[in-house]
């Protein structure tokens, strides 16, 4: 009975939380699409990441392990990618191109391996070159470790800051009550490094008890990561459990919370903590409650569609269908579905040619080509 009254009074703090956000909290449908969806790549199960090469090409990772190189209506399957541990979320996972790719040609792989101590796997980060349709002069920079067998949350998302510092994030692999927190061990952390797998000298553990690389701790399963496109700064979102999806801005040696604090509970419905905030320990700047499962995110900037111009668009694994979320400064004053029902929703990316492609499991990649 007393656990009955405790689930009873924090589901109801939760509920009253999510009142007190207002619009955030309430997602529209539009009452017309701006846009036509184009399946531009079909047949693909369950697409993880997308780069746009210079040339046209669209370069696209399965989790399985294959990365595709499409272009004009043509698929190819390049060679030479390194071996994945291909099991629950973990595989191939995301890619992403060296801001100064034309001159250096450098691609980065995040991806599920059983290299190193322990049997199973730990999400690691490599380069490679591209070479015809082969990877070649591949360099793995980080492996996490130890390994485990566990299948849920290896991250894991890839994206460069104005400095073109690296910063890549790695979920803490179901241990949640051992990895997040302690900044000397791998795992719900988002880290940045040089891009050449270096450790820039001002990383907040360099020099102190924590592992140099790890840049903010505390997280639980980032799978987006974009930059904004007016103050730089890295923006992630993370799983939550059963609610408390979060949105957060990376900060260096910030610690955001979990489990510690969380505006969800276990997925049997006991609470985790009946602690939705602490001092020294970073709010979201938006969070869902329930859990729309996000994967994937993307500032729009492109003219294309101006009436989503600064909108940050997020995918919806759950509800199947891409978020549009309006904000002033940091504050989300408007949520809007949109491809209702379309699928697991995967991926989003703004392309250089100013479209939106959203990568939908098995389906593929969708083109939103903008009406009017």
């Amino acid at each position: 009975m007393r656990n009955s009254i405790v689930l009873s009074a924090f589901l109801a703090t939760l509920s009253m939380n999510s009142c007190a956000q207002g619009p955030e909290n309430e997602v529209s449908t539009p009452k017309s699409e701006v846009f036509t969806p184009e399946l531009l790549v079909p047949d693909l199960d369950i697409p993880w990441g997308m780069a746009f090469l210079p040339d046209g090409s669209l370069l696209i990772t399965e989790k399985a392990g294959r990365l595709l190189r499409f272009k004009d209506g043509t698929r190819n399957e390049i060679s030479g990618v390194p071996e994945v541990y291909n099991r629950g979320q973990g595989g191939l996972l995301d890619i992403e191109l060296h801001p100064d790719y034309g001159s250096n040609g450098w691609i980065y792989l995040t991806y599920a391996s059983e290299d190193g101590p322990g049997s199973g796997g730990h999400t690691a980060l490599a380069r490679c070159k591209l070479t015809g349709n082969s990877l070649t002069d591949l360099e793995v920079l980080y492996k996490a470790t130890p390994n485990t067998t566990a299948g849920q949350h290896f991250g894991s998302r890839i994206e460069f800051d104005e400095a073109d510092h690296l910063y890549f994030s790695i979920g803490e692999r179901g241990q949640r009550d051992v990895n997040p927190q302690d900044p000397e061990r791998d795992g719900g952390k988002v880290y940045r490094i040089n891009p050449d797998g270096s450790i820039p000298q001002d990383n907040p553990f360099v020099g102190s008890d924590g592992l140099d690389a790890v840049y903010s701790y505390g997280h639980r399963n980032p799978q987006g990561m974009a930059r904004h496109p007016q103050t730089g700064e890295i923006w992630i979102h993370e799983h939550g459990p059963r609610g408390g999806d979060e949105i957060n801005i990376v900060r260096k040696g910030a610690n955001y919370g979990w489990p510690v604090i969380t505006y969800g509970i276990n997925y049997s419905g006991t609470p985790i903590t009946d602690q939705t905030e602490m001092p020294g320990m970073e709010q979201p700047i938006h969070y869902w409650v329930p859990s729309i499962a996000p994967s994937g995110m993307a500032f729009v900037t492109s003219e294309r569609y101006p009436q989503w111009q600064g909108s940050l668009l997020v995918g919806s694994l759950s509800f199947q269908y891409l978020e549009r979320l309006e904000f002033e400064g940091a504050a989300v004053v408007k949520r809007e579905k949109l491809m209702d029902g379309i699928g697991r929703v995967r991926n989003v990316r703004q392309g250089p040619d100013g479209y939106v492609y959203v990568a939908v499991e098995g389906k593929g990649i969708y083109r939103l080509l903008p009406n009017g």
